[in-house]
């Protein structure tokens, strides 16, 4: 894995790393404030997928400022989600109603995957802007499949050719975002391992480019959790903070989310790697209430894209697996009345939210 000094080295300057973060500087003898934890849209995923389902809009469960007022009431710090294209008044609106709660906001923007989406991106961050969002959360490859790299290629070859498009659009995206005064973060997505996501920072050098961390993603590409943390801390804008269980099956091994605490996450030390690279970072819960997801790290189509990930990482993985596996059966939401599906969904955030504020400081 990489030491805080081969990350540095890959950015390729220590300052980078430190422009890169968005951290400023903070005074001798004195905290900067980090807030109480937020949440993310994605948490409430049944629900977003229900009122899609139904052509819900302006009534949808995650429309910006209906959503704004749920978390405050369950006591969030702030949000991230899609805001959209919004005229200045729905905008300016959304900004006092954030102001008014002492809540944060920040935007989750699709990247353009072309020239002909590049109106789209520009109109999205300045609606983002307008709403006095300074982070917004974006994925490197938007392929429309599952984000997971070893289901959407088959091959290396096409990975990273989808790759390098991206990369070169994320350029241009960057550029954009300068102007607008709104720094993009992007998160490990089950995309690119550490070494490439290094890469692409070195590519791109700007203020205005960095990392929403999430805290698991990348252990369905056999990375280590605290070493992934460990190495994406110093370009860390933001965060998804979340625990993991795990079991292993035929094919590899199942992983899903659970309330922060019931895993085996070493979340304390993921957030003082953080906060000590940022003072100012944030997190923001993304806890996926769903069915297991089968990493079959163990069948040749797992492998196709993958590239020359060292045997030593499966290994490592498979051992983490056994030694942690949960003792309770893998969660099968899916065949849960809708009405329990929801339920359980609003109840592993509210724990969540409990837990963080009486373990983790936040």
């Amino acid at each position: 894995m990489y030491t805080r000094r081969q990350v540095l080295v890959l950015a390729g300057h220590s300052a980078a790393a430190a422009i890169l973060a968005g951290a400023a500087p903070v005074p001798a003898g004195t905290t900067a404030k980090t807030g109480k934890m937020g949440v993310v849209m994605h948490s409430y995923n049944l629900r977003m997928l229900a009122d899609r389902k139904a052509g819900k809009t302006d009534d949808a469960f995650a429309e910006p400022l209906r959503f704004l007022e749920y978390c405050r009431n369950l006591g969030a710090g702030g949000i991230q989600g899609s805001i959209g294209v919004r005229d200045e008044k729905y905008s300016m609106r959304l900004r006092r109603l954030a102001e008014k709660y002492e809540m944060y906001l920040e935007a989750s923007i699709e990247l353009p995957k072309d020239d002909s989406e590049m109106e789209r991106f520009e109109s999205e961050l300045r609606t983002a802007a307008d709403a006095g969002v300074s982070v917004a959360r974006v994925v490197l490859i938007p392929t429309g499949g599952s984000g997971r790299r070893y289901e959407d290629y088959h091959s290396l070859q096409d990975f990273q050719k989808d790759r390098a498009d991206a990369v070169r659009m994320l350029g241009k995206a960057v550029r954009i975002a300068e102007k607008k005064g709104v720094k993009l973060a992007i998160e490990n997505h089950k995309d690119e391992l550490v070494g490439e996501r290094l890469e692409t920072l070195s590519q791109i050098s700007s203020e205005c480019l960095g990392v929403c961390a999430d805290f698991g993603n990348s252990f369905s590409l056999l990375e280590d959790p605290l070493e992934v943390i460990r190495a994406y801390a110093p370009y860390a804008l933001t965060s998804h903070i979340r625990d993991l269980a795990v079991k292993e099956y035929e094919d590899g091994f199942l992983m899903w989310d659970v309330p922060l605490g019931q895993g085996f996450l070493d979340l304390t030390k993921m957030i003082e790697l953080l906060r000590n690279a940022n003072p100012l970072v944030r997190f923001n819960l993304e806890l996926m209430t769903r069915d297991a997801l089968k990493i079959p790290c163990l069948t040749e189509k797992y492998w196709a894209a993958m590239g020359n990930v060292p045997g030593i990482n499966l290994a490592r993985t498979l051992k983490m697996v056994r030694a942690k596996a949960s003792q309770q059966p893998p969660p099968q939401i899916s065949t849960l009345p809708v009405s329990e599906q929801f339920r359980l969904e609003d109840e592993n955030v509210k724990k969540c939210l409990a837990y963080a504020g009486e373990h983790l400081g936040l």
